[in-house]
């Protein structure tokens, strides 16, 4: 007899039943989001192939007050606007004209939080470097044609894999290239999985190691 699965979840190429999170868990202050999402799956449904990564590093960001945030003092403009909307919709934005960026937008409607998504560990399709947020997009073949989408829907999500997840040692830090944001910057809210070897800080030599890359 075939399992049942329930209403909310999917189920993998293996048989494993995975959920896709509820907006409830993106409704919540942006450094417990950032903690808790990693481990888990994004998923990219491009309309060709299944794009599948495991995140492993995260950064908070917490406007008004946060001055790292895009929506520090309350900057309210037509890039930043989907962050004061409702929880649970994807903030992608350019960066050096050339890399786009993936954040989740959390806590609630005029609360502008979100997390930025650092690196991921390659599950399914994913053809280039990971580690690093405009590698990350690359890769999961994400621009800002997906910026304000609804990661509780069909083209991009974040799902908890049932029976797969590995534990996770967390370790953080202070989050990276915000040196301009004063006191801001010595904030720990960079969050990251102390046993991947693709976090984004990591050196080549580590990745070799690793065999994630080949050696010169």
């Amino acid at each position: 007899m075939a399992p049942v699965v329930r209403p909310g979840t999917r189920r993998s190429r293996s048989g494993t039943a995975r959920t896709k999170l509820a907006r409830s868990f993106y409704a919540r202050d942006a450094l417990a989001v950032a903690r808790d999402l990693l481990g888990l799956y994004l998923v990219h449904q491009d309309g060709r192939q299944r794009r599948i990564g495991r995140i492993v590093e995260t950064e908070a960001y917490r406007g008004p007050r946060d001055l790292a945030a895009h929506s520090a003092r309350g900057r309210r403009t037509a890039r930043t606007e989907v962050m004061f909307g409702a929880p649970g919709h994807a903030y992608v934005y350019l960066i050096y004209g050339f890399w786009n960026c993936l954040n989740v937008v959390t806590a609630t409607v005029g609360v502008p939080h979100a997390v930025l998504l650092r690196a991921l560990e390659p599950v399914a399709n994913l053809k280039h470097g990971t580690w690093g947020p405009g590698l990350l997009s690359r890769a999961m073949g994400i621009d800002r044609s997906l910026n304000g989408a609804d990661l509780c829907a069909e083209r991009l999500w974040i799902e908890r894999p049932r029976g797969e997840r590995r534990a996770v040692r967390i370790g953080r830090s202070t989050r990276i290239g915000v040196e301009y944001s004063g006191e801001w910057a010595q904030r720990p809210w960079r969050f990251f999985d102390r046993d991947s070897a693709y976090v984004s800080t990591l050196s080549a030599a580590v990745r070799r190691r690793a065999g994630i890359l080949e050696r010169p």
